[in-house]
């Protein structure tokens, strides 16, 4: 049933967004709570006289915004009332402290970024999970063994997303395994539900890209070998314009020729929700920094711009002052003064230059 619901959502999903780094989005939790065994024992006298403490820790990684998976260690004890051993018929006798330990294996499903779409600021999210686990206690037989019992579980997680690096979790699980109390139970199985408060951290915070097609990838070098193409025809055009300017002279002159660099507007492209410099960027701000320190007394400004078509406005506004930073940083490192330069991000903007992914750029002006 998860999986179907999955598929129809995930289909309804506008953007996808990915893990641009397989170490980004690891986390670790801790809750703390109580948990009670359904057990029929418990039933006949009151199931809250066998409420016991729960503690769980948390290892887990977000592949996607919607999906993820986590290892879980829990346990404490567990409190069962039955009439096994007692010496009056019908009494009941309360067996406490039966120490156990469970490992369980969870998939998680974001039902609220299924739905809605992936939102960074978004403060409360809903999640599902499910699946087996490890229940180790000394139970049948020798009471100095200790078995392994496999178990089922599955339940629902709220999240407040309270800072990048950390949520705040209320969950609750509902699981069966074979009851760890053996022959003192009457049931050969128990049912524990339980309820946790607790907190997760995201190791580097939670870091989601939009998914960056192959297609968009070769149009991008596609535009960038056009221009190579029209400037090396232009330089052509020119060395054949002054070759046939020199022919045509009658008077021999003596020609003197003084090299002054200028600077003129640059563009500096990024991938798709990246602030990260290709090689082809860090060529062309190697080019830009010789200019600007040979202009020392003018003052450029560098400018970080998003195509408004991707990406939330918040998200976009982030982004394009992280290039620009890159790129302000990178023309520092080359000895450009940083009196003249003017850092400014002016998020995601209307399409400037005819397509959409031509706005993933810094322009240093």
């Amino acid at each position: 049933m998860l999986a179907g619901v999955a598929s129809t959502l995930s289909a309804q999903t506008k953007e996808k967004y990915v893990s641009e780094s397989w170490k980004d989005n690891f986390f670790v939790s801790v809750g703390v709570g109580g948990q009670v065994c359904v057990n029929p024992d418990n039933s006949d006298y009151g199931l809250g006289h066998a409420i016991t403490p729960n503690l769980a820790i948390s290892f887990g990684k977000l592949f996607n915004p919607t999906w993820g998976v986590r290892a879980q260690v829990a346990g404490f004890w567990s409190t069962l009332y039955s009439e096994y051993a007692s010496p009056v018929a019908g009494q009941y006798e309360e067996i406490k402290n039966k120490t156990f330990g469970t490992v369980r294996f969870d998939a998680l499903y974001n039902v609220s970024n299924a739905i809605w779409g992936y939102n960074p600021d978004r403060l409360f999210n809903l999640s599902v999970f499910a699946g087996p686990g490890l229940t180790f206690a000394k139970t049948y037989g020798n009471q100095d063994d200790v078995n392994a019992l496999i178990n089922g579980s599955i339940g629902l997680q709220g999240a407040f997303n309270v800072h990048k690096n950390w949520d705040i979790n209320i969950e609750a699980r509902g699981e069966v395994s074979p009851s760890i109390f053996g022959a003192k139970s009457s049931a050969h199985t128990d049912g524990a539900v339980s309820l946790l408060a607790g907190a997760t951290y995201y190791f580097g915070g939670k870091k989601f890209v939009p998914y960056i097609s192959k297609v968009g990838q070769d149009a991008i070098n596609e535009e960038l070998n056009r221009y190579r193409a029209e400037l090396a025809q232009a330089q052509a055009d020119l060395a054949a314009a002054q070759k046939a300017a020199a022919a045509a002279r009658k008077v021999e002159t003596k020609e003197v020729v003084k090299e002054v660099e200028t600077a003129g507007i640059r563009a500096i492209f990024f991938k798709i929700g990246s602030a990260k410099l290709d090689d082809y960027g860090k060529v062309n701000i190697q080019l830009a920094a010789k200019s600007l320190k040979a202009n020392p007394d003018k003052k450029y400004k560098v400018a970080g711009y998003c195509d408004k078509a991707t990406g939330s406005a918040s998200f976009n506004q982030k982004l394009s002052e992280k290039r620009a930073q890159v790129v302000y940083d990178a023309l520092v490192a080359e000895g450009v003064d940083k009196n003249q330069l003017e850092l400014v991000g002016f998020g995601g903007t209307e399409n400037m230059f005819g397509k959409d992914f031509l706005n993933r750029c810094v322009i240093l002006e």
